[in-house]
């Protein structure tokens, strides 16, 4: 299966106008953003755990992040309320489950097989700062090897942003929004901008807030082994 697996071209998706897909476990459900393989895949998706629903004991052989975006996501390892910035890295393993129930923006198989670090941060409990290098943005950084930087930012009201995708860039609207291109992105809508890219976005009357990864589309993605 491939879903905006043209990884050389932009891709967005608005998914607050999409129909959630039921996946192989009852009560958990997805709106794929972009995939590249079948059950096992190389797959970024919005994900919802209707209350009391889990899902099977697995090991993430491709490492596994995501961003809790309403409710609580539980596992083994701890609740993680909305807000919440959790990576997963290869070989490592989980029971996901959420007795209130909760969705979450996650990408799975897509890190570096050498990756080994576990990371788990409340965003809520974590300060901003301002970007020196652009003016009406405040970032908070979550994680950056040399492979891709992950961050929050936030975009002051009515303001013009520049998206230079020099290695790639990929963002998801947490509160807020902007256009780019004519595209207008709200509340949970995603867009991806290929190696080389050059837009902007412009922000709306109360801004925006986006998570932001930078500097990951260097190879080109393949599905993960079986």
């Amino acid at each position: 299966m491939k879903i905006n697996a043209e990884f050389s071209q932009i891709a967005s998706a608005h998914t607050a106008e999409q129909d959630w897909v039921a996946s192989p476990m009852v009560g958990v459900d997805r709106k794929p953003l972009d995939r590249v393989g079948n059950e096992v895949a190389r797959a970024t998706s919005i994900v919802r755990y209707a209350p009391q629903s889990h899902f099977s004991p697995h090991i993430h052989n491709g490492g596994e992040e995501f961003v809790v975006l309403e409710g609580v996501f539980q596992d083994e390892h701890g609740d993680f309320p909305a807000g919440s910035y959790i990576r997963n890295p290869p070989q490592s393993s989980h029971t996901p489950r959420s007795e209130p129930g909760c969705v979450i923006f996650v990408k799975l198989g897509q890190f570096d097989t050498a990756d080994r670090t576990q990371i788990r941060i409340d965003t809520n409990h974590k300060a901003f700062a301002a970007d020196d290098q652009r003016s009406g943005v405040e970032t908070m950084l979550l994680f950056a090897d040399d492979h891709e930087e992950v961050s929050l930012e936030r975009w002051e009201a009515n303001a013009t942003i520049n998206l230079e995708a020099e290695r790639s860039i990929e963002v998801l609207v947490l509160e807020g929004s902007f256009e780019e291109s004519r595209d207008q992105l709200k509340e949970q809508s995603w867009l991806r901008l290929p190696n080389g890219s050059t837009s902007s976005a412009q922000t709306g009357p109360t801004g925006a807030k986006v998570w932001i990864k930078r500097n990951h589309l260097m190879e080109a993605p393949t599905a993960p082994k079986v």
